[in-house]
């Protein structure tokens, strides 16, 4: 699914986060943004309508090292919360290399979690896509909030596959950065298969 420009020798990777309203989906990418340096990063861009927000940017981490004599950019996205806008939500996974699921920890959030990943497989499962075969980790967000679910009660109920989960507080910045990383591995172990 990845893009390859071959006259500036780039892998260009799609990373999408994805979750319930205000769960700290726009926080994750702003935070990262903020801390990647200016010349490694493009310009962070919003698409907002009067109802809905999408951010996005790429950036070109340099430790990574190449592929093939190719440098790997990854794209960074974020889909709007709301389920209402499930057509933008679609839209935005197509083409999608992998997937942070970002779930709130706050209990009056849990359905909205469930929802919003039941309906993220939906989503993949209308463009020919499956969990099972895109690299994918979850971020449990907001764990400084007094009344959060157990961190074991999140994992049974969202982590059904056991893929790799992180606990975050992305005001903050804790576990933003190990969360992209988990998931930027996943899909550099992908690329690397399909070489």
């Amino acid at each position: 699914m990845s893009f390859i420009n071959y006259s500036a020798r780039e892998i260009n990777c799609k990373i999408v986060y994805y979750g319930p309203g205000l769960c700290g989906k726009t926080t994750n990418l702003k935070f990262i943004y903020g801390k990647t340096r200016p010349e490694s990063k493009g310009k962070m861009v919003s698409l907002a309508t009067e109802t809905e927000r999408t951010l996005f940017f790429d950036f070109l981490p340099l430790a990574l090292g190449e592929i093939k004599g190719f440098r790997t950019r990854f794209h960074l996205y974020t889909v709007p919360g709301q389920i209402f806008y499930d057509a933008s939500r679609k839209l935005i996974l197509k083409g999608v290399d992998g997937i942070v699921f970002v779930a709130d920890s706050q209990v009056e959030r849990m359905d909205a979690n469930i929802e919003s990943f039941d309906n993220m497989k939906e989503n993949l499962d209308e463009h020919g896509y499956s969990l099972d075969k895109i690299p994918y980790v979850i971020q449990y967000n907001k764990r400084d909030i007094p009344d959060c679910v157990p961190i074991d009660e999140m994992r049974r109920i969202i982590n059904v596959d056991s893929v790799p989960d992180f606990e975050a507080v992305a005001t903050k910045g804790l576990g933003v950065f190990d969360t992209l990383k988990a998931v930027v591995k996943l899909v550099l172990v992908e690329l690397k298969k399909s070489r």
